[in-house]
């Protein structure tokens, strides 16, 4: 299932946008009702005051016509009913509601307090008002409560919610908005970056080039450039594969088709052993030469078969390379010796790899020893490090030849062996993957070659 980046970002901004509208949705709330409050508590005291002004002795009472400004000011589309209640100092009911209950608050002349009740079955809001009036005996305070249900509060008090809670909402929609459009333009390099690779020619591998990146982005167009040089030295190295196998196979085919011819010619048995015995040996040869040619591929496209940091023990190796070609060497009369300073020696790399690089060696020594030389292998181990040397009594290489010889193919002049010159690239491929060092020298008995590589024993 396909993730949109620009719907996953405008998410990640969008969420906590939305969250903080909710909180402000039920702050705005409260204070919506507070100042719905607010608002009845004043309209209840300016109608008491406008009652309490109005109070006055008449012929023997105290008077209280209510004022119409006193109801009006409770004017509103909701059906709120309005109570009201003034009562003597001795709790003689003057006018208003008998049923309205009086409030226990003892106040001083002219104070108010606010307070909530139920009359007639229904929750209000009411204020009482400690009003003094002057008669005939002195001065007696009067009592004067003002009383509202709820119904107009709560809907004054929901308008101003739904004022505020519809800007915000339209807020957060501009801002949606504003991000998606920032989001398409901070997206365009993205999409060149996608043009860029849909317009590439299959089997192209040129660096992409889509100017300038931003930083978040230089990373990903580093990798991918990096994979492309990756590809191209890959399908060099099948490319040159595939070359070298067609021009070194050519030979021997060509060889091995006349061999053919000669064997079918051929009228007597001699000659035809002679013909098969030859075909046998060319047959051999492409065998080894292609073998070779995969391992040296296998070697330069994948690299060492050794996880970061594995380690093996190249004695164990040796020894079992030096069984594998006690034969070879036999029919040769070629004298096959091991030396090992340690009991033990375990240095950096893979089991596999060591023994490629072993075998080449040895094999290349047996092979290009005279018969009855003296083919030694040595393991010499120093702190941090071990050192493998295969050391023969040979012709040699002379020392101009030696950097040469590591090429594929290449082949001294003057060696007249079945090899096929691509020992030692194998032996200078593995052992640069394994950060290993590969040294040519003159043997010490002044003749001969003499191979070290050294290895790291570190983990």
């Amino acid at each position: 299932m396909a993730h949109s980046l620009r719907g996953r970002l405008l998410a990640w901004v969008m969420l906590p946008l939305a969250g903080a509208v909710v909180f402000d949705g039920v702050v705005s709330r409260q204070n919506a009702e507070a100042t719905a409050a607010v608002v009845q508590d004043r309209l209840l005291l300016g109608s008491a005051r406008i009652v309490a002004e109005d109070l006055r002795f008449e012929d023997g009472v105290i008077a209280d016509p209510i004022p119409p400004s006193a109801l009006e000011l409770f004017q509103s589309g909701e059906a709120d009913r309005v109570y009201y209640r003034v009562v003597t100092s001795d709790g003689r009911t003057i006018t208003g509601y008998p049923e309205f209950p009086l409030s226990p608050a003892r106040l001083q002349p002219e104070t108010s307090q606010f307070f909530d009740t139920v009359v007639r079955g229904q929750p209000v809001r009411a204020v009482i008002y400690l009003q003094p009036v002057l008669t005939e005996t002195g001065i007696q305070p009067v009592r004067v409560q003002i009383a509202q249900t709820l119904q107009g509060r709560t809907a004054l008090a929901k308008s101003l919610w739904m004022h505020a809670l519809m800007q915000q909402l339209a807020t957060l929609a501009l801002v949606a908005l504003l991000v998606l459009v920032g989001l398409r333009s901070c997206l365009k390099p993205l999409l060149r970056l996608r043009d860029a690779m849909l317009e590439r020619r299959p089997g192209s591998l040129h660096a992409l080039e889509i100017g300038a990146v931003p930083g978040e982005l230089s990373p990903l167009v580093g990798a991918i450039n990096e994979y492309a040089m990756r590809l191209e030295r890959h399908t060099m190295v099948q490319q040159t594969f595939i070359q070298n196998a067609a021009h070194q196979l050519r030979t021997p085919l060509t060889l091995l088709t006349t061999q053919v011819s000669y064997a079918i010619r051929a009228s007597d048995t001699a000659g035809r052993a002679e013909s098969l015995a030859a075909m046998r040996q060319t047959v051999q040869q492409s065998v080894r030469l292609v073998n070779q040619l995969l391992t040296l591929s296998s070697a330069e496209v994948h690299g060492p078969a050794d996880q970061p940091g594995a380690h093996a023990r190249l004695d164990d190796v040796a020894r079992q390379v030096l069984v594998d070609l006690a034969g070879r060497a036999q029919s040769r009369q070629i004298d096959l010796g091991f030396e090992c300073t340690a009991t033990e020696v375990e240095v950096r790399g893979d089991a596999v790899t060591l023994h490629e690089i072993v075998m080449n060696l040895v094999d290349n020594a047996i092979r290009y020893t005279q018969p009855g030389g003296i083919v030694t292998t040595r393991i010499v181990v120093a702190p941090g490090f071990a050192t493998l040397t295969v050391e023969d009594n040979g012709p040699g290489i002379p020392e101009s030849e030696r950097e040469r010889v590591l090429e594929r193919f290449y082949r001294l002049a003057d060696q007249d062996s079945d090899g096929c010159g691509l020992g030692l690239a194998i032996v200078k491929e593995f052992t640069s993957q394994l950060g290993a060092r590969l040294t040519l020298r003159t043997a010490a008995g002044g003749t001969g070659l003499a191979v070290d590589v050294a290895f790291s024993s570190e983990r």
